[in-house]
């Protein structure tokens, strides 16, 4: 399904995430030498987009779709999520990741997204009309306006690799 325009900015920050995702898979298993590199990374993006993101979720597009009976568990499920992710990136913040932490950290990470846009995202986009979703749309360009507009360029130790 095509993503509604009023949903877009938060596709967009999800894709800048998940390509961080797939790198970290792709290197894995991290070397302990590269380690403080990642964690660097993934605290950067943490704070240029998915801290303003997350907060967008949670004061805009959850409590939209609280109001709909068939997402209420859906949305606790993604707060949830949100609660555990967060931990992960004080931790990453912190330096104090293990590789195998970093790992399952994109994993999850990649796992909410995806839950995000196949279940939530599509799922709104069927029920609410759309001056719902332009009102919503509003409101996030509104919440995600201090979030950074541009994907980050990753370090020399993070760059992707060819799959080996």
């Amino acid at each position: 399904m095509l993503r509604d325009k009023s949903l877009i900015p938060l596709s967009r920050q999800h894709q800048h995430a998940l390509a961080l995702c797939v790198r970290i898979d792709r290197a894995s298993p991290i070397a302990d030498s590269d380690l403080a590199a990642w964690q660097a990374e993934l605290t950067q993006l943490c704070q240029a987009e998915i801290g303003i993101h997350f907060t967008a979720e949670e004061q805009v597009v959850f409590p939209a779709a609280s109001r709909v009976p068939q997402f209420k568990a859906l949305v606790d499920e993604l707060l949830a999520d949100h609660s555990d992710l967060r931990a992960r990136f004080a931790k990453a913040e912190a330096s104090t990741l293990s590789a195998a932490d970093l790992s399952s950290t994109a994993q999850n990470l990649s796992a909410h997204i995806r839950k995000e846009e196949r279940q939530l995202f599509e799922g709104l986009q069927e029920v609410l009309s759309q001056g719902e979703l332009a009102i919503l749309g509003s409101s996030l360009d509104e919440a995600l306006k201090d979030a950074a507009q541009i994907c980050a360029v990753p370090a020399e130790t993070t760059k992707l690799r060819p799959a080996k």
